[in-house]
């Protein structure tokens, strides 16, 4: 038998109380051999209605964005001289998109409000359509305009994923606002559970709601969860086929647990699967992201592979390159600005132009680190006056008024203009555009053995930490941001950290 907790209540702790030492647990998991008659669920209406809604209007965006690439395409390379046989391309390249966008799984549901998933899908069906137009030209000895390809294809991509991002946008704005959620009900032991739960409600935009907790009988929630939990706590002993329909539960969230696995787990799906609920399972490692898992059949069985993260090679090499070339576009783009910036804090206040400091990079090597000064020259040493008062993360000094700040750095804080002259550090190899932040050495001598790994990678301009907080975070979060960064960094994820970051600076969120 295992015990409920529902989400909708507060528990207190001597409600569930651990199983007294010496005392025979019962059975941990309920999995029972034939699946009970299934009772009809009210939440799986209101999520087909918003799924069925989702889906209408990616098939909506996704036609609207071929339309446009094809319209594009054709008067950008034929102007008014549009012969017949383009035309009837034209009007075959919707179709065929649509068809390639759902065989790369745009449609599914699962991936409804991902983002990220849901645009990779985008750029593979791109891919594939491309294919499939020169495959197409090739079998029937057609010649088909290179250039109406190079424009057809590539403006219907991009008009896909903006028509894409505006629906994640609406959809995130509905479930903060607790709109269009799947109810979950997650299953394991006190610490795994406490884990899965923690992650699933950090990111409301994912679209998962925790309803209930299931837990073996005996274990308790930690205190640090029950505090959270609303005013009432349901607790009912049943199977969890019978948490599923009480509940109306349209995920169940497995934590790792050695004691419901293989054939009680592969029962449980059969079963689930009859009502029409999701199966998620969490592998237990947390802070790896889902490039480098993958799933490999070996003699047999289903085994989850972890990949290596990239530290060094080809990938380091184009990263090196990209940093290189995009730095230095940027940094004769933002000349003008340099200079302005350069002669107003010249102007305003005595000192230098620039404000070097040292900083610990890959491998713990220090550089000096430049920025423009937005301090009075005798910053340090006041520094010491003003402990009392810091508003940091605990090991760095903050402060949102800070006295020593001048009125021009005052600005170029706010919008993070004091930080363009570390694109020169870019440049030098010092820094990355993308990466962790930039440690001082008093902070590298406080790490944990683990918090080394953060220095496998070059700090970055921006990361991780720029666009989840700022200044706001505190010293584990940022720490735990950095190493997520270093195990997972893709130059995916460096051009989505880049945009999040123009966003994020235009906001000045977390920036003093």
């Amino acid at each position: 038998m295992t015990e409920f907790v529902m989400s909708e209540g507060l528990a207190e702790s001597a409600d569930l109380r651990p199983a007294v030492s010496g005392e025979r647990r019962r059975p941990v998991w309920v999995v029972p051999d034939e699946v009970p008659a299934i009772v009809p669920r009210s939440a799986r209406y209101t999520e087909a209605r918003w799924v069925a809604r989702y889906r209408w209007a990616a098939l909506a965006g996704d036609l609207a964005a071929a339309f446009i690439g094809v319209s594009v395409a054709l008067v950008g390379r034929f102007g008014a001289q549009i012969n017949l046989g383009y035309i009837l391309l034209g009007a075959a390249l919707p179709i065929a998109w649509l068809v390639c966008v759902a065989l790369e799984r745009g449609y599914e549901t699962r991936y409804f409000g991902t983002g990220p998933e849901e645009f990779r899908s985008i750029i593979r069906a791109a891919v594939a359509l491309t294919a499939v137009v020169a495959i197409t030209s090739y079998a029937t000895k057609s010649q088909v305009a290179r250039g109406f390809v190079v424009l057809a294809v590539p403006m219907t991509c991009a008009a896909a994923m903006f028509a894409r991002w505006v629906l994640h946008r609406q959809i995130s704005k509905r479930r903060f606002a607790g709109r269009c959620m799947r109810r979950v009900l997650v299953v394991g032991r006190n610490d795994q559970v406490t884990t899965l739960r923690r992650h699933l409600e950090e990111r409301p935009a994912d679209g998962y709601v925790v309803v209930a907790n299931c837990l073996p009988r005996g274990d308790a929630l930690e205190e640090s969860v029950a505090e959270h939990l609303p005013d009432r706590l349901g607790r009912t002993e049943m199977d969890i086929l019978a948490g599923v329909d009480q509940y109306d539960v349209d995920v169940v969230a497995v934590a790792t647990d050695p004691e419901l696995a293989g054939h009680s787990l592969r029962k449980l799906s059969w079963a689930l699967e009859q009502r029409g609920v999701d199966l998620i399972v969490s592998p237990g490692i947390v802070e790896v992201a889902g490039p480098r898992i993958s799933i490999r059949p070996v003699a047999g069985l289903s085994l989850l592979h972890l990949e290596r993260p990239s530290v060094s090679g080809g990938p380091h090499l184009m990263k090196n390159i990209f940093d290189r070339v995009v730095g230095c576009l940027m940094l004769l783009g933002i000349a003008p600005l340099l200079l302005v910036t350069a002669a107003l804090v010249k102007l305003t206040s005595k000192g230098p132009v620039l404000f070097k400091q040292t900083r610990v990079g890959r491998g713990g090597v220090p550089f000096k680190m430049l920025k423009f000064r937005t301090m009075v020259v005798d910053a340090e040493e006041r520094k010491a006056e003003l402990h009392a008062l810091n508003e940091g993360n605990g090991i760095l000094f903050k402060m949102r008024d800070d006295p020593r700040i001048t009125k021009v750095g005052k600005y170029l804080r706010r919008f993070s203009i004091d930080e363009l002259p570390q694109l020169v550090n870019v440049l030098r190899g010092d820094m990355s555009l993308v990466g962790p932040r930039p440690p001082l050495p008093a902070e590298v001598a406080q790490y944990a053995i683990d918090d080394a790994r953060r220095m496998l990678v070059k700090p970055g301009l921006t990361g991780l930490w720029q666009v989840s907080g700022r200044s706001d975070l505190t010293w584990e979060e940022s720490m735990r941001l950095d190493l997520r960064y270093a195990d997972n960094w893709s130059i995916a994820l460096d051009l989505l950290i880049l945009w999040k970051t123009a966003r994020a600076v235009l906001g000045s969120d977390g920036a003093y």
